[in-house]
């Protein structure tokens, strides 16, 4: 094995740990989203409304893990279930505008933490870090990009 690939393990190893201590740490504060629920709502908004196989598929999930964590986004009023606007038999799941604000504010809280973080790393340091992410991304069919659409910067 490439060294470099073992490298590349250890420290993705890495920011899964730090990702799930800042999950725990996320939970204390009252209001956070489950991050299952934060990459669903990202995604709707992102894409528009969904069915529940769309969304298994997008996330190379089986169908029952999805629905189990729609149930949990309808249940809190964040998603809400539509007819198919292109006309189609499924139901479509459509963020709600609850569902929105509760994303975005989760978003601000993400990014300020990532602000933190990279506070001292150049723009070059830091466009380079963003390419390399996406490519990575894109080789395992993630999607190119969610932000908001009232983002600035």
């Amino acid at each position: 094995m490439r060294e470099e690939i073992v490298d590349i393990e250890r420290e993705l190893m890495l920011i899964g740990r730090h990702s799930a201590m800042a999950t725990l740490r996320a939970r204390q504060h009252e209001g956070r989203l489950e991050r299952s629920t934060y990459i669903l709502l990202r995604r709707l908004e992102a894409e528009g409304p969904m069915s529940i196989g769309q969304l298994a598929q997008a996330f190379g999930l089986d169908t029952s893990t999805v629905n189990r964590q729609t149930a949990v986004l309808l249940r809190s009023g964040l998603a809400e279930r539509i007819p198919d606007p292109d006309g189609g038999m499924a139901r479509k799941l459509r963020i709600t505008a609850e569902g929105l604000r509760h994303m975005r504010q989760e978003c601000a809280l993400i990014l300020d933490g990532l602000a933190t973080v990279l506070a001292d790393w150049t723009p070059a340091e830091l466009a380079s870090f963003a390419e390399g992410l996406a490519h990575f991304n894109a080789s395992i069919g993630a999607p190119k990009d969610c932000r908001p659409a009232d983002q600035s910067g």
